[in-house]
This record gives C-alpha cells, structure tokens and sequence, in this order.
C-alpha cells in the first residue's frame, strides 16, 4: 500500500508580523553573533570549539584503506583500520524502533547517520515575483536520464516552507552548490525569516540570470542548475492521512560550471569545487582525502569468487 496517497495537510499556524531586518541589524550592523565556531549562546568557547579554518584545499587523493584486498576477504581485520573498527564491535549495538519514538528524537538520530549530505542551495520566485533562497540537505541526484534531482520539504505546523510553496506553485527553481568561500553567506540563508524578506539581502550573495526559469541561481557558486518541477509526493506516516513531508523531482534543464574547476575531460575537479556537506547538528563537513576503487568486472573475478566458495563448502 503507498502512503503518497490520501494526505491532509498539517495545519500551519498565521505568520507573525515581524520585522526580521530588524532583528538581524541595527544602524546597518550585525545585531547579533551568527557564528561561533560551536561556541556557547554566551560567546564564550564550547569544550568542541574548533581551530581556526584552514583557507588552504584540503582535497587529496590517496590509496584507498586496503589496496591489497581480495574477493571474499571482507573486512582486513588484521590491519588498520579494520583492526580497530573489529574490536569496536564488542562495544555492541543500541537499536531504535523508531515507531516508538517520536518524531523530534527520530530529527537529529537519522540527520547524523545518513552523512556526508549534499546541500541544495535554492533559490525560488514565488507566484507575485518574491524571491526566497534557501538551504537543504535532504538533497540528491535521482537521474541522469532524464537528469533528475531531488530535494525533500519537511512540514511544520508553524510555517510551510516559502521554498516548496514557490516550486508548486511556479514549477521552477534553480540550485547551487555550497563551497566553502561563501559558507556562511549560503547559511545565513537558512534564516526563520518571514515570507516577505529577501534572503538575498540577508546573505549578501549576488544573483546571476538564468536562461530557461525565471528564478536566478547564486553567482558565487562555482555549479548552478536550472529545474523545472516534474513531479511532486506528498508524504505521509503509515496509517495517517497527515501530511508531513513533500518530496520534489526537478528536471535538470541547464548546467552552468565554473571553468576553473573543470577536468580536460569535462568532469568537475572536487578539489576545486571544494563543496561542503551536512553532517548532524550544526556541523558541516569539507571533502578532505578521495581515492579510486574501480568497478570490478565478473570476468576478472569469477573463478576467485568460485574457487573460494567451493573451498568454503
């Protein structure tokens, strides 16, 4: 049985009317500290108060863990660092059944296991020409053909996102990848602001005309691409008709990349692009080593993978 059937929608609460340029800025200052390096709401330093960031690219690419290993072999549990993640299997599990918990516990448990997420910087024009641009980490590639991402809304009784309303209601949008030179200005978006505030503004980011949708994508990004929405699911828990998720596929219309951070071959160099992830909490990630496993062809390791299970037997 699908649930993306038969949802009602969560009931949102009237927006207050405030003035969040006021709250963001006094006599055309920061009224408040955005960012403290996971410092305490004092300003003081946490004990997790990180060092200062290193502007220098921090991509390498290197062997990957086990360069020797072998069909069948599993996890090299006699080497590093298999060896100490084997031993820290006898610390054992702990195991949720996430139907008994509720929906704020469920928050930040699934947002720290599912990392590194990408981020989709959006930018939207809602039906009368307001803009909104906004992040989100429930965020992927669906396909490439057709060229297909996705993007996921959560529902709030407070307040729909002005995104998701804007892509609904005009089937277009554009998204651009956070980099880490423009991290705080791409953050600062994600704002609680009224409908009415342009997050443009707020971030200081600076918008580049698109060619095919209206809405513009962020100039500073080194990669924008132009969606028009192809489908929308509105999604609900099992055995509830309330809506508490919508999920939007955009059909990927146009690519604008950065030269510079362009292979010979036309792919994206990642130590270039040097986009950053969302990891659980606050925390963001930057790409700090790769390495390269190939696909292995059956051709090449058929007779070891049936040699070794006869032997097993």
């Amino acid at each position: 049985m699908s649930y993306l059937h038969k949802c009602r929608r969560l009931p949102t609460l009237a927006r207050r009317s405030v003035d969040r340029r006021r709250t963001l800025y006094k006599d055309g200052t920061p009224s408040i500290r955005l960012f403290s390096a996971m410092g305490r709401s004092d300003g003081e330093p946490s004990e997790n108060s990180g060092r200062p960031f290193n502007p220098t690219a921090s991509f390498r690419v290197t062997d990957p863990p086990n360069p020797n290993w072998q069909p069948r072999q599993g996890l090299p549990d006699q080497v590093e660092p298999g060896k100490s993640w084997k031993a820290e299997e006898e610390k054992g599990w702990k195991t949720w059944n996430l139907s008994d918990i509720s929906p704020r516990e469920v928050y930040p448990l699934l947002t720290s296991c599912v990392v590194p997420r990408p981020i989709a910087l959006v930018s939207s024009l809602s039906s009368d020409g307001v803009p909104n641009l906004a992040p989100f980490s429930y965020f992927s590639m669906v396909a490439h053909n057709p060229p297909l991402l996705s993007i996921s809304f959560s529902h709030t009784p407070q307040k729909s996102k002005d995104t998701k309303e804007n892509i609904l209601a005009t089937k277009q949008f554009t998204v651009s990848i956070m980099s880490e030179p423009f991290i705080e200005a791409a953050n600062v978006t994600s704002v609680d602001a009224p409908a009415d505030i342009d997050e443009w503004n707020v971030s200081g980011l600076t918008r580049s005309t698109s060619i095919d949708v209206r809405p513009p994508w962020v100039k500073e990004s080194a990669i924008g691409l132009e969606c028009e929405l192809f489908h929308s699911y509105e999604i609900c828990p099992p055995n509830s008709d309330v809506v508490t998720n919508t999920l939007v596929l955009g059909l990927i219309k146009r690519a604008h990349v950065r030269e510079s951070v362009l292979t010979a071959s036309g792919t994206v160099d990642p130590a270039k692009l040097r986009a950053v992830s969302r990891l659980g909490g606050d925390m963001y990630a930057r790409i700090g080593e790769g390495f390269e496993l190939s696909r292995p062809p059956w051709k090449v390791i058929r007779d070891q993978v049936i040699s070794g299970a006869s032997e097993s037997e």
